[in-house]
Formats: C-alpha cells, sequence, structure tokens
C-alpha cells in the first residue's frame, strides 16, 4: 500500500508491518535537497505514528544519496550565519530523529551514499550494502566539515577509522565498508530489498515490546553525550560555512576545477 500523495521527493508504501521509504530523486541520484530534508521528516513521522514495525530506508536508480544537492550548495556560500545555523539545527534533527527513531530500521544502499547520503545509510540499526554501494564522507574535500555525523560515526566504528574516514574523505567499497563495521552485510544487487525483506521478517519473529524496549534503551545510553555532542558540531558546520576556504571549495567544486586553497 502506498501513501505518497503529500511527497515528491520520496515514496512511502507499507506490506503489512513493513514501511518502505524510498529516496526519488533519481535525475538527481537522490541528493540531498532542503525539500527532501523536510519531507524524509515527515515520513518518519508518518512511519512513526503507523502500525509499522519495521523500516527499509533505500534509494531508486543507481544511487542511495549523493549527498548534497548542487543547487542547494550554491546557495549556501550567500546564506546569512542564522540561515546556516538554522540548516546545520535542521540536519542535527534529521540524522538524530533517524538515529534515536523508535522502531527497528533497515538501511538498503543500493549504490553510492556520499556525504549526507552516507549519514542516511549508517545512522540506521542495520545497514545493508548491495556490492555496487560505495561509501565516503567527502565534506573536507570541499572546505567543509563531517561535523554532525562524525558524533555518531565515533561511536559505530570506533576512533582509529572514523579519523580516517572523515580525515581523508575518501570514498570506500562495499567490502571495505563490511570490514570496518559500516556496513552488517554486503549482498548482490538484485537480492538487496530480497535481503531486506528477510530481516524484517526475520525480526518480527521477536517480541515487538522487546524490540522496541531494547532499541528504547540502546538510545538511551548516547543521549546525555549526544545532547552536548551535537550542539557543538551544529556550531562547528555552522561556523565552517563563512570560511574562505568553503566558499573557494564550494566553487571550485561546481567549476570543475581543483581548489586553490588560502586556510582561511
Amino acid at each position: 500500500m502506498s501513501d505518497n500523495p503529500a511527497f515528491s521527493t520520496l515514496t512511502l508504501a507499507y506490506d503489512g508491518p513493513v514501511a518502505t521509504i524510498t529516496l526519488n530523486r533519481p535525475d538527481k541520484r537522490n541528493a540531498i535537497s532542503y525539500e527532501l530534508i523536510d519531507e524524509v521528516l515527515g515520513a518518519l513521522q508518518k512511519v512513526g505514528d503507523s502500525p509499522a514495525q519495521i523500516l527499509i530506508l533505500t534509494g531508486s536508480g543507481k544511487a542511495f544519496c549523493s549527498g548534497m544537492d548542487l543547487d542547494n550548495l550554491r546557495s549556501i556560500t550567500a546564506r546569512a550565519p542564522e540561515e546556516n545555523y538554522a540548516d546545520s539545527s535542521t540536519m542535527a534533527r534529521l540524522f538524530r530523529t533517524l538515529y534515536e527513531f523508535p522502531k527497528i530500521t533497515i538501511a538498503a544502499v543500493n549504490g553510492p551514499a556520499i556525504a549526507g547520503g552516507c549519514g542516511l545509510a549508517t545512522l540506521c540499526d542495520f545497514t545493508l550494502g548491495s556490492s555496487a554501494a560505495k561509501f565516503g564522507y567527502t565534506e573536507v574535500r570541499i572546505g567543509f566539515i563531517p561535523a554532525i555525523v562524525s558524533t555518531f560515526l565515533l561511536r559505530q566504528i570506533g576512533e582509529k577509522q572514523a579519523r580516517d574516514l572523515l580525515l581523508t574523505g575518501r570514498i570506500i567499497g562495499a567490502d571495505e565498508a563490511l570490514r570496518i563495521g559500516l556496513a552488517n552485510e554486503i549482498v548482490e544487487p538484485d537480492k538487496l530489498m530480497e535481503r531486506a525483506r528477510e530481516l524484517a521478517a526475520s525480526l518480527m519473529q521477536n517480541s515487538p515490546a522487546s524490540l522496541l524496549a531494547t532499541k528504547r534503551l540502546l538510545t538511551r545510553y548516547a543521549s546525555d553525550e549526544l545532547d552536548r555532542e551535537i550542539g557543538d558540531a551544529v556550531d562547528a558546520n555552522a561556523r565552517i560555512r563563512t570560511t574562505e576556504d568553503f566558499r573557494e571549495g564550494v566553487t571550485s567544486f561546481l567549476e570543475k576545477r581543483s581548489p586553490r586553497w588560502t586556510g582561511k
């Protein structure tokens, strides 16, 4: 059953106790726009209010989510400080809503998951990757900072691995993502959604009350630290947008040339 009249950047469908959110901007490689952020938050609210027990998050086309939409990226360099802070706060709310979502979440990563898209892919309880999937936090390449996602990534894969990915900005393949704990399992592309549904069916053999109570407990462990860390990350995210290096990084990226960094 579909529930899509309010959405233009994604689809929301239910199959019994399983809800599926599909990012649906294949012509834009499911890039993160302001509209998509609002709609993912709205879809999560709908699923949270529904009888569904499991949420699958995936992308249409060849990409899972390629990071920030180019039109939005272009506009950021002209935004006022208060707008930058509001943008950062909204992205933090999206990531934390997904991380703390009360129902069980499965990311079915069908292709590249880059920058903010990598955050969406890895903040679910389970991350299943297609063998064609790629993962990367590429923010430092354009003078940006992976501030918000770093708070979660440290918990997921440890400091040494997190420093590697965040400081190099390199993109890794599915096998390495599995090896370092960024993904739980890698399957062939044509088996990805089948495997996600199999995992959902397996989870639903457990007590629903126990699943939700366990999820709440795990979320609570990190809650106080996340309050402080995300506050710091939002500030850092907003501040970096005022730097010369950020403006140069975005401009050079859009102009498809090498950046000329000043360190300012």
